[in-house]
C-alpha cells in the first residue's frame, strides 16, 4: 500500500504560526522531511519512532527524491518549508516530481503563514491592496527576466514584497531594484522590512525607498515597498483599501472635488521626471503642477530647503498668524476653509483706501503702496506675491531698510517687465524661507495655491489634497 506526502508550510519559524493541519500532520507523520535547520520547529511535535531525514542548504530535489521513496514504502511523509510551501518552497517541485515520476502517490499541500505575511502583520497593514512578490534569487530565473517583473511591478504601483533580496554572492541585484523604482515611485515610498520574522533574532524596521539601505538587510529579510497610496503612523505602514473614502462618498459627504483632487495629484506624481524630490519640495510642486498643468513648474519651482514645513510649523504653533497678498485674486485663491481651520487672515490693501492716497502722493503703483501699508502693520507676515513684480520689489526694499521681517514670501508675480529682476532681488535674504516660480511665468493662481500647499502640508505624506474645498 502507497503511503502519502504532505507537504507543509511551518510558517515563519515560532511554533505560534504553526497552522493546526499542519500540528495534526507532523503528529501522526511517519518521516519528515525538511532542510535541517527547520527542523528545530516541528520535531517537538513529531511522534515517537518519526524518521527525520534532514538535509543542507540547496538539496531540494534530493529531499523530494527522498519523500517520494519513503511513500514508495507505505509512509506517510510530510514535507517541511518554512512560511508556505507554495510560495517559493517544496510544493510545485514535489508536484512536478510526481509528474516526471508517472508516481501515483498522493500529494497533499497544507497552506502555512507566508513570510510576507509575517512580516506584514509586523509592519502594520502594508498589504492592503494589490500586491505582489519577487524574488531576487537568480539562480535559476535569469537576471533580465526578474529586472522585467521589477519594472513591471514598479510600474504597477504594486505593494511588492521582495524575497532573497542578497547573499554574500548577490550583492548588487537590491541596489538595482531600488534605482528601477525610484524611476517610477516617489523616494518618500514606505518601505518596510524584517528580519528573522517570528524568532528570536526578529528585526523591524520602517523607512523610505529614498533613504533604504541595501547594506541592512540579508538573505533572512523580507522587504515590502507600499504603493503611492501607502503611508506611516506612528511607525505602522499603511496601504487603505477605499473604504473610508467609499464611506464619505455613500454618506454624501461634498468630498467629490476632494477625491478628483487626489487623483489628479497620483497623476501628477507619476508622470514628474524626477521621482525622488524631498516631500517638502513635492507637495509644492504637486500644488503648482495641478493648477496650471504645466509640467514646466518642474524646472521653474523653486524653494528654500525645508521652506513649506518651516512655514507650516510656524502657522501651527501660532507665530505666523497672517498672509499678505499683492492683489486681491491670490487672497480669493486661498482656502477659506484651511484659513479658518488653522485661525489664519488672509489680506490684501490693494483697495485700502489709503493705498490710493499714496500711491498718487509718492508715485508709486498701488500695490507698491499696499505693501507699506501691510509692512506697518504686518511686518513678520507670510507675502505671497502673483501678479505684481514691483509690490516684490518693494517688500525687497523694505526687507533691506529693516522695517519688514516677513516669516516667509511667495514670490510668483507674472509678466515681461521687472518680473525676472524681482525675482532675484529676494534671492539673497537666506534666512527668510521663499518659494519662487522663476522666469516670466506666475500668476495669482500660482501664490495662491503655493499658500494653500503650506497650510495642507499635514496632508502631504498621505498625499491626500483638498480637504478644506
Amino acid at each position: 500500500m502507497m503511503g502519502k506526502i504532505i507537504v507543509a508550510g511551518i510558517g515563519s519559524g515560532c511554533k505560534e504560526d504553526i497552522t493546526p493541519a499542519v500540528l495534526e500532520a507532523v503528529q501522526k507523520a511517519d518521516a519528515i522531511v525538511g532542510y535541517k535547520y527547520y527542523f528545530q520547529f516541528v520535531e517537538p511535535f513529531a511522534k515517537e519512532g518519526c524518521e527525520c531525514i534532514d538535509t543542507g542548504m540547496k538539496k531540494e530535489r534530493e529531499r523530494a527524491e527522498q519523500a517520494f521513496l519513503l511513500a514508495e514504502q507505505g509512509k506517510d511523509v510530510v514535507v517541511i518549508s518554512s512560511g508556505d510551501a507554495g510560495i517559493y518552497g517544496m510544493t510545485p517541485l514535489i508536484y512536478e516530481m510526481k509528474y516526471a515520476r508517472q508516481s501515483d502517490i498522493e500529494i497533499v499541500s497544507l497552506p502555512g503563514i507566508s513570510a510576507f505575511q509575517k512580516a506584514a502583520a509586523l509592519l502594520g497593514a502594508p498589504i492592503g491592496h494589490d500586491l505582489c512578490t519577487i524574488s531576487l534569487s537568480d539562480l535559476m530565473t535569469p537576471w533580465e527576466v526578474i529586472e522585467r517583473r521589477i519594472k513591471a511591478a514598479a510600474q504597477g504601483d504594486f505593494v511588492t514584497s521582495i524575497y532573497n533580496p542578497k547573499s554574500h554572492g548577490r550583492y548588487w541585484q537590491l541596489y538595482r531594484l531600488q534605482e528601477i523604482f525610484l524611476q517610477e515611485r516617489s523616494a518618500e515610498t514606505p518601505v518596510g522590512y524584517v528580519r528573522q520574522a517570528g524568532r528570536e533574532e526578529q528585526e523591524v524596521k520602517v523607512t523610505t525607498l529614498g533613504a533604504f539601505n541595501p547594506e541592512d538587510v540579508d538573505m533572512f529579510t523580507v522587504i515590502l515597498i507600499g504603493n503611492s497610496q501607502s503611508y506611516v503612523v506612528n511607525g505602522k505602514m499603511i496601504t487603505p483599501r477605499g473604504y473610508y473614502r467609499s464611506e464619505e462618498q455613500e454618506a454624501g459627504v461634498g468630498k467629490k472635488g476632494q477625491q478628483i483632487m487626489m487623483e489628479s495629484f497620483r497623476t501628477i506624481e507619476g508622470e514628474l521626471k524626477r521621482k525622488d524630490y524631498p516631500l517638502d519640495h513635492k507637495w509644492a510642486l504637486l500644488h503648482a503642477i495641478h493648477t496650471t498643468a504645466d509640467f514646466e513648474m518642474e524646472n521653474l519651482l523653486h524653494t528654500d530647503l525645508d521652506a513649506v514645513s518651516l512655514l507650516y510649523h510656524k502657522v501651527k504653533t501660532g507665530e505666523l498668524k497672517t498672509i499678505i497678498t499683492d492683489v486681491t485674486m491670490v487672497t480669493s485663491g486661498i482656502r477659506k476653509g484651511a484659513l479658518q481651520r488653522l485661525g489664519i487672515e488672509a489680506k490684501c490693501y490693494l483697495s485700502d483706501v489709503r493705498a490710493a492716497e499714496f500711491s498718487t502722493a509718492h508715485n508709486i503703483t498701488r500695490t507698491q503702496a499696499g505693501i507699506r501699508l501691510a509692512v506697518d502693520e504686518h511686518p513678520d507676515a507670510l507675502f505671497a506675491f502673483g501678479n505684481a513684480p514691483t509690490a516684490l520689489m518693494e517688500l525687497c526694499d523694505l526687507i533691506r531698510k529693516g522695517k519688514a521681517h516677513p516669516a516667509g514670501i511667495i514670490a510668483a508675480p507674472v509678466g515681461f517687465v521687472h518680473v525676472k529682476e524681482s525675482k532675484h532681488m529676494v534671492k539673497p535674504f537666506k534666512d527668510i524661507p521663499k518659494i519662487i516660480i522663476e522666469g516670466r511665468k506666475g500668476g495669482s493662481n500660482l501664490a495662491a495655491t503655493l499658500c494653500n500647499a503650506i497650510l495642507t502640508f499635514d496632508d502631504a505624506e498621505q498625499l491626500k489634497p483638498g480637504r478644506d474645498l
